[in-house]
């Protein structure tokens, strides 16, 4: 039974997470920890962009004007 509750607490923290990282992304808050997570995995050589530089360049992909693209 013990077992049971603890794999259940753990399902509800995980669901909690996805939730609050749709939640985020829903408004436009972008997702640091998930690009460090990539960043890691696929470019271990190169250092990541600081919040800051991430925030930014986020900001600057979803709101720049897509000058000479058809869609």
């Amino acid at each position: 039974m013990r077992e049971r509750l603890g794999g259940l607490a753990r399902d509800a923290a995980l669901a909690g997470r996805y939730l609050t990282q749709s939640l985020r992304l829903m408004v436009g808050v972008p997702d640091y920890g998930g690009y460090l997570a990539h960043h890691r995995a696929t470019h271990p050589d190169r250092e990541p962009m600081s919040y800051e530089e991430f925030f930014r360049e986020r900001q600057a992909a979803r709101y720049s004007a897509r000058v000479g693209k058809c869609c």
